[in-house]
């Protein structure tokens, strides 16, 4: 029993005594076939690498073993390599060792393990081959063509040379065959970032990223593992027709979360964001009156905008740009990136508009057109534009009047304003009135010759016979022309004759002349009453006194041949 307890305390006492002679006397045991053993370089000689592998002797490599493709040496004393013994065989002493076999094995205990682990590896792309690529991971493996990446890629070429991380996704270590794919280390690789980024990133945070592609209406930036939009309109404060003009893909930028929907995986991103906005302080330093300049960025039908600074654009209306308004199309006056000089009419921050004008930096014409006009004065101008209800004529620049069409003649019914004058015909006018608040100028082309009417009513009077001709028949009577311009009413039942109710039925026609008497005057109506019932009746009287009076002539010198009286005195 003693006995039993001395060997336990014995054991107890001297454990680690055992596996020190263990470990002492292991290196005696003979390797297993096959075996991967782990070497130090004691030294290099012309030909070999010795190198002490933990038993009784030190082996030998051939140092062709340990040369680089350009022929280099990559080993030196104290390096640890794996070697394999090769055949049992001596030399000089040493054991013939292989360390290109032992490579081969550690390569494939290695696929083997990242195989069955699912473990991502890298690999050397070697080039192209049928159906995919050729790939280096210490064997030479094959990487078909869909497994290259996780999206169609369609110049396999381009991976040419990289170092690519992937995994295996077949391994059959006897035929020496491995298939692996790029595909899956990237999802894995893309996954694994995609969730540390979901779990930091939030609203209003300033996150970084790549521009990792550009479209017209923005980029798309790689946030690790998921993508952000960061649209057009949120890169500048400023104008950007397309993206590229700011970004480029590649470029590392920072950017703002601006919306997060994490179901949809889906974040907006701002870059102007994190600058102040220039329009919160725009009053200030564009306030109304002051004079800028700015560069004309676009040009639409109805003005110009023009940049005063990044992200500070004005509109130029198109009635704002000259004192004339003969302007069609403001192109007419200012291009694209034309610099201009323009007064500050209207500032609205909150609705980001800024109101500009170029006729401001010119004396209004209209404030001076009182000294300049007079009523009643002669003008000559050109007809810049016709419309229903008269003609505008521009008699300076800036200054345009307007000849209403009862204005263009005494005595012609003008319907439009085109019978009479013809566009960019230069004409005469009369001043009527002026309005130079209202930027109104009448004007009269009429106006330059007397008034017919004005003239007939100055020289003739009721109970005056007039010839004249019918011009035209209505239902009541018929229009007879005295003058130029000038016409008389004359009715039905002042016709000789007429008894029937029908214009047809009238004795007289168009185109017949005839004497009429004034019967009625109107000068502020423009109408005369004529008769042609009167004129024949006073036709007939003077007839009968002329008559008469040559009877009474006859009589009295019959008389007097007769002796029957004396003649009278002369």
């Amino acid at each position: 029993m003693a006995d039993e307890q001395n060997d336990a305390q014995l054991d107890q006492a001297m454990p680690d005594s055992y596996e020190e002679l263990l470990d002492d006397y292991s290196h005696f045991a003979p390797p297993a076939a096959d075996e991967v053993l782990q070497g130090t370089v004691l030294s290099l000689t012309a030909k070999d690498v010795i190198v002490d592998f933990g038993y009784k002797s030190e082996g030998i490599v051939p140092i062709e073993q340990f040369q680089g493709q350009g022929g280099e040496i990559t080993v030196r004393p104290g390096d640890v390599v794996d070697v394999m013994i090769d055949h049992g065989e001596q030399i000089e002493g040493y054991v013939l060792l292989s360390h290109s076999r032992a490579a081969r094995l550690r390569v494939w205990d290695n696929l083997e393990k990242a195989y069955q682990e699912q473990l991502v590896i890298s690999g050397r792309v070697l080039g192209r081959v049928k159906g995919g690529l050729a790939v280096d991971v210490g064997v030479k493996a094959f990487m078909p063509g869909s497994q290259a990446d996780p999206r169609p890629v369609r110049n396999l070429d381009a991976l040419a040379g990289q170092d690519v991380p992937v995994k295996i996704v077949k391994l059959n270590r006897r035929r020496g065959n491995v298939v692996v794919s790029r595909k899956l280390a990237v999802e894995e690789e893309i996954h694994e970032r995609k969730s540390a980024t979901l779990d930091h990133i939030q609203e209003g945070s300033v996150v970084t990223g790549v521009v990792k592609n550009l479209a017209e209406y923005g980029a798309f930036v790689d946030l690790g593992g998921i993508d952000g939009l960061l649209h057009v309109t949120d890169i500048s404060w400023g104008r950007i027709a397309h993206p590229s003009e700011v970004l480029h893909v590649g470029d590392e930028i920072a950017a703002k979360v601006l919306k997060f929907d994490r179901a949809k995986e889906r974040v907006s991103l701002g870059m102007k964001q994190l600058e102040p906005d220039p329009w919160e302080s725009v009053a200030e330093r564009y306030p109304v009156n002051a004079r800028v300049l700015g560069r004309v960025v676009n040009v639409t039908d109805y003005g110009a905008f023009v940049e005063l600074e990044p992200g500070i654009e004005g509109l130029i209306h198109i009635s704002e740009m000259t004192w004339s308004r003969r302007m069609k199309h403001p192109s007419k006056v200012v291009k694209p990136n034309d610099q201009v000089e323009a007064v500050v009419l209207e500032v609205h921050p909150k609705e980001r508009r800024i109101s500009l004008g170029l006729k401001q930096l010119e004396p209004n014409p209209w404030t001076t057109i009182d000294t300049r006009y007079s009523v009643g004065s002669v003008v000559e101008g050109r007809v810049r534009n016709m419309t229903d209800f008269g003609a505008f004529i521009e008699i300076e620049e800036g200054i345009d009047g307007l000849v209403h069409v009862s204005d263009l003649s005494w005595t012609k019914r003008i319907k439009h304003p085109s019978e009479v004058l013809k566009k960019g015909q230069t004409v005469q006018a009369v001043i009527l009135a002026i309005d130079s608040g209202a930027h109104r100028l009448s004007l009269g082309v009429k106006q330059l010759q007397p008034d017919a009417w004005e003239s007939f009513f100055q020289t003739h009077q009721v109970g005056d016979t007039l010839h004249g001709k019918v011009c035209r028949l209505a239902s009541f009577g018929a229009f007879v022309e005295l003058a130029e311009g000038v016409e008389g009413l004359c009715h039905f039942s002042e016709v000789p004759g007429y008894a029937g109710k029908r214009a047809a039925e009238s004795p007289l026609a168009v185109g017949q002349e005839y004497d009429f008497k004034i019967v009625k005057m109107s000068e502020a109506e423009k109408k005369i009453g004529l008769s042609l019932r009167a004129a024949a009746v006073d036709e007939e009287k003077t007839r009968l006194e002329d008559y008469q009076r040559l009877a009474a002539a006859a009589t009295t010198t019959i008389e007097e041949a007769m002796g029957l009286k004396e003649p009278e005195p002369k």
